[in-house]
């Protein structure tokens, strides 16, 4: 056989095989998920994918996961800066017995969720777990009946010293099946720390509305946490310093303690809070409770307590 015969069948062999092969997808700043799509698909806005974690691996760092109609998407683990966007859609993560949204990123890495219903059937671990990662951002969210935290934000390694959370307009609601449930849990690894702000939050019919631990800087504001079913905020710390402000907010119907401070370096600000229904208002073992002097605290039908100190308005 001639030297040019023999390169001339093996371009036509090499062109058949290539007939065989899945296409290869460039990863898009931009991606696309449909109750109707395919993963096998480009994710783009003509043949978009059927889950998020179809549609994260063909997603740029830094690019954005958006949903064209209502559907529900599945669980996903997230290593990378992104957002998933669902305006205008009902758009789920239903799990049963794990967690729906896992946060593994690198150090320099922001991840938004925005506009999901996150559902965890009574047996679902968590609703959205923190890791890793620069920052996290859950906005007009709604997350249910998780055995574990509807947001448990846990940073350690790769974050940097200072991970971020914010959360917006979020409803966190009945993840209160395990003596571990709760609404938000801030609670850094050794060696990290964490700064949360929170804004228009309901935690309803959770075990704890919200608990902050050592290393922690937690701001609320306009937000509501109602039924606990022990405390609905707790300070605690083991040593490193808990600071936790909460303003034009309500902490009701607490069946143990409203707001309590636990340990020598654990600091409760409250400025127009409402504390009322809970079996002790304000519970201070150690903690201390500062107050601006423009709250209202009553009705607790245990105790009502009283601040450790109050800064007296100008």
């Amino acid at each position: 056989m001639s030297q040019s015969r023999f390169v001339r069948r093996a371009l036509v062999l090499v062109g058949g095989l290539c007939l065989f092969t899945a296409p290869a997808y460039a990863q898009a700043t931009r991606t696309w998920v449909s109750g109707v799509g395919d993963d096998a698909n480009p994710c783009s806005r003509t043949a978009p994918c059927k889950t998020f974690a179809g549609a994260i691996s063909k997603t740029a760092p830094g690019g954005e996961i958006d949903v064209l109609d209502p559907g529900g998407f599945g669980a996903v683990t997230i290593t990378k800066s992104i957002s998933i966007e669902a305006v205008g859609v009902v758009a789920g993560v239903l799990v049963s017995g794990t967690n729906a949204i896992i946060v593994s990123a690198g150090v320099n890495d922001n991840v938004v969720l925005r506009g999901l219903t996150i559902e965890g059937l009574g047996t679902g671990l968590n609703g959205v777990r923190f890791i890793s990662g620069n920052s996290l951002t859950v906005e007009d969210c709604t997350i249910n009946n998780f055995t574990q935290k509807a947001i448990d934000f846990e940073p350690q390694s790769p974050s940097p010293t200072t991970s971020h959370l914010f959360v917006k307009n979020t409803v966190l609601r009945n993840n209160n099946t395990a003596s571990t449930s709760g609404g938000i849990l801030v609670k850094p690894a050794f060696g990290f720390s964490a700064a949360a702000a929170l804004e228009g939050i309901m935690m309803d019919n959770n075990k704890v509305g919200l608990r902050v631990e050592d290393n922690s800087r937690v701001s609320m504001i306009r937000s509501s946490i109602g039924g606990s079913n022990t405390n609905g905020v707790i300070a605690t710390s083991a040593g490193g310093a808990v600071d936790v402000f909460l303003t034009d907010s309500q902490v009701v119907n607490s069946i143990n303690n409203g707001i309590r401070s636990d340990g020598a370096a654990a600091t409760v600000r409250i400025s127009r809070v409402t504390i009322t229904g809970n079996g002790a208002g304000l519970v201070s073992t150690g903690g201390a409770i500062i107050s601006f002097g423009n709250n209202s605290n009553d009705g607790n039908p245990i105790t009502d307590g009283a601040p450790t100190s109050t800064i007296p308005q100008q």
